[in-house]
């Protein structure tokens, strides 16, 4: 048992170095990429507003922007297993649907999204709730070659000091300050209010970005939506603001 570890968990006094030390642990075991989730505002369909629950992950940004700020995870296949149930689920309940038609379209869509990124094999916790609103879930994905048979393999072996680690560094992560981020943009949406800021329309940045007005308008109202202002010219002001646009950084 990782007692050693396990101390440093107990020890920890910032949110920031507990994340980075269980992502390396976690990475010790072959799961490479996490997110954890908690809310203490959980709904009976959902984990509320995302904006009231804290979510730690290591994944790549242009994964985060659509699983996260675009809403795929409402969607997610293992989300309505996390909200009805507790303890851990091995991904291939993903297969075991897909295979028996039970996957709604939004599922199958965050299904296919996920494969791009070779987010493919892995097991999902869900953590104990402390009441009724309080929720929290930890989903590792395991490294990219390792199958899904190969996970469970390892969590036969090793799944019990897994799951008693995530659990621990669960109880210690509710404990410990969060300062919430500032709401981020997608890349997309970076992408076109830095056109409105240079003065194109929605027409042109639709031809711009190959991509209908519509879809130009959404992009631009769920950048409104993430910085919580109500016109377009706020959005460009608070986005320049934040330093989100009009900078090198991808």
């Amino acid at each position: 048992m990782n007692t050693e570890y396990l101390q440093k968990v107990a020890d920890s006094t910032s949110l920031e170095c507990l994340w980075e030390r269980h992502c390396e642990k976690m990475a010790e075991f072959g799961f490479d990429r996490l997110i954890y989730g908690c809310s203490n505002y959980m709904s009976p369909t959902g984990f509320g507003d995302m904006e009231d629950f804290i979510v730690l992950s290591n994944h790549d940004r242009d994964y985060l922007d659509a699983f996260l700020s675009d809403g795929l995870y409402y969607d997610s296949p293992m989300m309505s297993w996390v909200l009805s149930n507790t303890g851990a689920k091995s991904w291939s309940e993903n297969m075991r649907r897909l295979a028996a038609n039970e996957l709604s379209d939004g599922e199958k869509k965050v299904l296919e999204f996920n494969r791009r990124f070779n987010v493919v094999a892995g097991y999902t916790i869900s953590f104990p709730s402390s009441s009724q609103r309080f929720k929290g879930a930890m989903a590792l994905a395991a490294k990219p070659g390792l199958s899904q048979e190969d996970v469970d393999a390892l969590w036969a072996e090793r799944g019990s000091e897994i799951h008693l680690i995530n659990s621990i560094v669960n109880l210690k992560i509710i404990t410990l300050p969060y300062t919430r981020p500032k709401r981020q943009l997608t890349k997309r949406q970076r992408e076109v209010l830095e056109w409105v800021g240079m003065g194109k329309t929605v027409q042109d940045i639709a031809t711009l970005i190959d991509r209908t007005p519509a879809t130009v308008e959404k992009h631009l109202r769920l950048a409104r939506e993430s910085l919580c202002v109500d016109t377009t010219a706020q959005a460009l002001m608070k986005a320049a603001f934040q330093h989100q646009i009009f900078t090198n950084t991808p």
